[in-house]
């Protein structure tokens, strides 16, 4: 599978492009995880419990729409770096933690919009205990997925 993605026009094209096509992707997947974590950060931690003057309602509509942008940044520019040595990564055990740590999230995403408690968030009496889990595992998750990205290039 790494083999078809190098071998991709993505691949191809980021390779052959020069070392500038890697360090704008580079560029843009910093910039995605920033913007990503940095919008996840907020909302976890006030679905934690933290800034429980603030309502939910305002700091979703403010970190939702960033998380998502955030992440089509990461996930784009992401590819398109690993296509372009994606052989190099074979065996190495931080990407394998990497986009587990990422489904997970994700995941967790979704079983969380099924959740009564997510749909009942902006009342006063919603039960407070699922949105701490949902926080605490979503931080959880892009922490393990930052670091062991951080990690892929110490191996």
């Amino acid at each position: 599978m790494l083999r078809a993605l190098e071998a991709s026009p993505p691949g191809v094209w980021m390779r052959g492009a020069g070392v500038w096509s890697y360090a704008v992707a580079n560029l843009g997947h910093i910039l995605g995880i920033a913007t990503l974590f940095g919008s996840v950060l907020a909302l976890d931690l006030r679905l934690m419990g933290l800034w429980r003057g603030v309502p939910l309602r305002q700091v979703e509509a403010i970190t939702l729409p960033l998380s998502v942008s955030g992440f089509a940044l990461a996930a784009i520019s992401g590819a398109a770096m690993l296509s372009a040595n994606a052989t190099e990564y074979a065996g190495n055990p931080f990407l394998a933690i990497k986009f587990s740590a990422i489904g997970l999230a994700l995941l967790n995403v979704l079983l969380s919009m099924r959740m009564p408690a997510w749909h009942r968030r902006h009342h006063t009496d919603v039960d407070v205990g699922p949105l701490r889990i949902i926080g605490a595992v979503s931080l959880a998750c892009w922490l393990v997925a930052i670091s062991s990205g951080r990690m892929l290039g110490y191996w």
